[in-house]
């Protein structure tokens, strides 16, 4: 019997989690940095990948909840000795997940133009917009499918085949990014911002089939979508309901972020997307941990093994805070050289590197944030997601954010709300599991 979570056994879950999440969001920061220097129009090309980015992830976000959703119950099913139950659950969640997904790039694509005149978006920047968003939301469901095997993969206690898939993708679109943007002599020419988003959907299709063929492979978890719906649907569509809801209220918050920034003006937007682009890939950097705390919750629990749980949970504390402080660091240490890597325009840079320390300071206090998410998705609770979630975009981000425009704070107000906004996300959650769990470990 299990007495104890090794560093060994986090870290055998952990590692190729922060690899695979490192790698998406390298299809943004890829877009962003040879974009921003592509010789015509680089600093309204450059918006322009911030605000599809910004309005896609939003998307991604919204219906990528299936991941954390296939992922807890499975990984409960595994904890207790019970997989066999729920082996046709996957398939019928993709199914659903992808019709979803068909029906919001019908509805979106025809009002795109709208959609970014709401994020300020006018001239040049507005029909760079449409044109980059008209190719890129054609990838939406091949990203939608991936996440969702990425669900089953974790799930099943497995993240190596999801780290083989997104590094994968990630040199692909690189390659791609650099040979459809500039063109190839007597070849092609260069296709600028459209090359950009074509290399991201090509790159997103690729991974969709591999991540097809490792799941019918390597696991006895059939993609033939049967009848009759799994027992499990109903709470499966209810943890999507209440991580819906979360993540509209997580998108709220960075559509209200990327108007303001809009409104500065082209250097600040530009600036914006370079800042919130390495935000994610930190963010995504930490989500190992918040991935093997998402696995390992879910088996633990299933498997009623409380005090294992409490003893991950500080493992986990500590592993996120180193990881927070050392991605602080480097950035610190490259923070003029980052810069440079994404944009020659002068007025760009300084208003990047004017904000780039809070983003620096910002990382212990998302780690933090991020594994706790991992821990109670793990466990199923997304109704305590919702409602933290909420409370601190209602009432700590939008005053906060509306407070420092009045005062003109501008991208300084932004980045300083996102901070405060991370705590009160990471500390409720602490507390709200501590108070949960010590007793069932106290009176055992």
């Amino acid at each position: 019997m299990e007495t104890s979570i090794s560093l060994k056994h986090i870290n055998k879950l952990a590692v190729p989690a922060i690899i695979a999440g490192i790698s998406e969001p390298i299809l943004s920061l890829t877009d962003a940095a040879i974009v921003g220097h592509i010789p015509i129009y680089a600093t309204e090309s450059l918006a322009a990948v911030g605000i599809v980015t910004t309005f896609l992830s939003m998307l991604i976000w919204v219906l990528g909840q299936s991941r954390s959703a296939i992922s807890s119950i499975i990984s409960q099913y595994v904890g207790a000795n019970k997989l066999e139950e729920v082996k046709n659950l996957p398939a019928q969640a993709i199914t659903l997940i992808l019709l979803l997904s068909l029906l919001i790039c019908l509805g979106t694509y025809p009002f795109c133009r709208s959609i970014f005149k709401l994020y300020n978006a006018s001239g040049l920047l507005l029909e760079y917009s449409i044109d980059y968003y008209k190719i890129r939301v054609l990838g939406l469901p091949f990203t939608l499918f991936t996440f969702a095997v990425f669900g089953v993969f974790r799930g099943l206690q497995n993240t190596y085949y999801p780290m083989i898939i997104a590094i994968t993708g990630a040199v692909l679109n690189i390659i791609l990014d650099v040979l459809m943007v500039y063109g190839i002599a007597n070849v092609f020419p260069p296709l600028y911002l459209k090359g950009a988003a074509l290399a991201s959907v090509i790159s997103q299709f690729l991974m969709a089939a591999m991540a097809t063929y490792f799941l019918l492979k390597k696991t006895q978890i059939p993609l033939r979508f049967t009848r009759p719906f799994n027992k499990e649907i109903p709470r499966f569509l209810n943890m999507i309901g209440h991580l819906i809801v979360r993540t509209l209220a997580l998108n709220t918050a960075l559509y209200f972020a990327a108007r303001f920034a809009t409104g500065y003006g082209n250097s600040y937007i530009a600036a914006y997307t370079i800042a919130i682009n390495l935000w994610f890939f930190a963010a995504f950097a930490v989500d190992g941990y918040s991935s093997a705390g998402n696995i390992l919750s879910g088996k633990l629990f299933g498997a009623k093994k409380y005090h294992l749980l409490l003893q991950l949970s500080n493992q986990l504390i500590k592993y996120s805070l180193i990881v927070g402080v050392v991605m602080g660091l480097i950035g610190g240490l490259l923070y003029r050289p980052v810069g440079m890597v994404f944009t020659n325009d002068l007025a760009v840079q300084t208003q990047f590197y004017d904000i780039f320390w809070i983003v620096l300071l910002m990382q212990p206090f998302c780690a933090l944030a991020f594994v706790f998410d991992g821990i109670f998705k793990g466990l199923g609770k997304m109704k305590d997601l919702r409602d933290v979630l909420l409370l601190a975009t209602l009432f700590v981000f939008l005053p906060l954010l509306f407070i420092f425009d009045y005062y003109g704070w501008k991208l300084h107000g932004v980045f300083t709300a996102f901070f405060l906004w991370m705590v009160a996300r990471g500390i409720p959650l602490i507390i709200k599991f501590r108070k949960q769990f010590l007793p069932h470990v106290q009176n055992h």
